[in-house]
């Protein structure tokens, strides 16, 4: 492979190839579950403009469901709170202990921050992501719940992702965890933040990070890639969806090209190892290829699981798709591979944005 290309993992075309059949790009498993996923979504940004009414018709949805089969245990799950930005309220997290007899040793902390587009979800949609990394990667997961918007705008995600990663910093010892595989994490809006997370680290002399994971993450609010025209309907998450997530998380004066709205474009030297999740039928595919390809190029290690065939939120379902379940093990293995003696030989949830 080409030194300026990102080792891939798994195997798969290393870059996305424009086609004009648009509905077919979408594998035979996945078009049903998209279909049904888009049904049951609010109309962002249409019918539905305010972010607690989205709120309410995404708990409505939910409620009465019985919870997943979990085929995977852990051994402990906590609710608390820990402090968050200096002036800002504490924040509550919920925090995923593996079973010791599984995993006995040293862990790495995984500081998972969920997706949402800074607006919606919560720890109770993502339970089941974070219940399923502490799992298969035999990690410490402390899942947050931060400030959303657009009752708390930018920066104060961001503020709190960083409080957030300090404090898991500090509890290392008493989360059981290898002080060398400290791990930021989150999918879509939430990797967004993981990244944020990493940079500043780096840039406020730490705390040190071993590796940041990044699942189809939300990097630019500039929205104008081919991937927005490409995939702007049709894959569950649409570009009306993300036009409204970045009003909602702006607001009328937020600078959407700060680094830590828009990471794409930080610098990106001295960062830590980065493992990524792309999906080719995602209006934020684009991006997260950019990001992996800017990383290499800033000599950061880079393995990349590019997904041709699936949509935003794919890894939610790693019991109905081979290809979630072949990306939820490798993001597992990634996380393993931090700490030290440890190499994993291998249930998802989420939302859009």
């Amino acid at each position: 492979m080409p030194a300026d290309q990102p080792t891939e993992r798994p195997a798969r075309q290393p870059t996305h190839q424009p086609t004009k059949s648009a509905p077919d790009r979408l594998t035979p498993a996945a078009r049903p579950l998209v279909d049904a996923l888009a049904a049951a979504f609010p109309d962002l940004g249409g019918a539905v403009t305010d972010a607690a009414e989205a709120r309410r018709m995404l708990d409505a949805g939910t409620r009465g469901q019985q919870p997943p089969k979990r085929s995977r245990t852990v051994g402990s799950v906590v609710d608390r709170t820990i402090p968050g930005p200096d002036g800002a309220p504490d924040l509550p997290v919920r925090i995923y202990l593996p079973d010791p007899a599984s995993f006995p040793g040293p862990r790495p902390t995984v500081v998972f921050f969920h997706g949402g587009g800074y607006t919606l979800c919560g720890l109770d949609s993502h339970d089941a992501t974070a219940r399923g990394l502490c799992a298969r990667a035999g990690a410490a997961v402390v899942s947050v719940a931060y400030r959303l918007a657009p009752e708390h705008r930018f920066p104060a995600a961001p503020d709190d992702a960083y409080a957030a990663l300090c404090w898991a910093a500090g509890e290392i010892g008493s989360l059981g965890g290898d002080p060398g595989a400290l791990v930021t994490a989150g999918d879509s809006s939430g990797g967004g933040l993981a990244t944020v997370a990493a940079l500043r680290a780096r840039d406020l002399d730490g705390p040190a990070v071993a590796l940041q994971v990044l699942i189809y993450p939300v990097l630019d609010a500039g929205q104008d890639t081919a991937s927005y025209r490409e995939n702007a309907e049709g894959y569950f998450l649409t570009a009306a969806h993300m036009r409204w997530f970045w009003r909602q998380y702006l607001g009328p004066d937020g600078d959407g090209t700060h680094p830590d709205a828009s990471p794409l474009g930080a610098r990106l030297t001295g960062l830590p190892p980065a493992h990524l999740v792309t999906a080719g039928c995602d209006p934020l595919r684009d991006e997260g290829l950019a990001y992996a390809y800017r990383l290499r190029a800033a000599g950061v290690p880079v393995t990349l699981g590019h997904y041709p065939g699936m949509f935003h939120g794919f890894l939610g379902f790693p019991g109905l798709l081979d290809d979630a379940e072949t990306a939820v093990a490798a993001v597992a293995e990634a996380i393993a591979s931090t700490a030290e003696g440890r190499k994993n030989g291998g249930e998802g949830g989420g939302c859009t944005g």
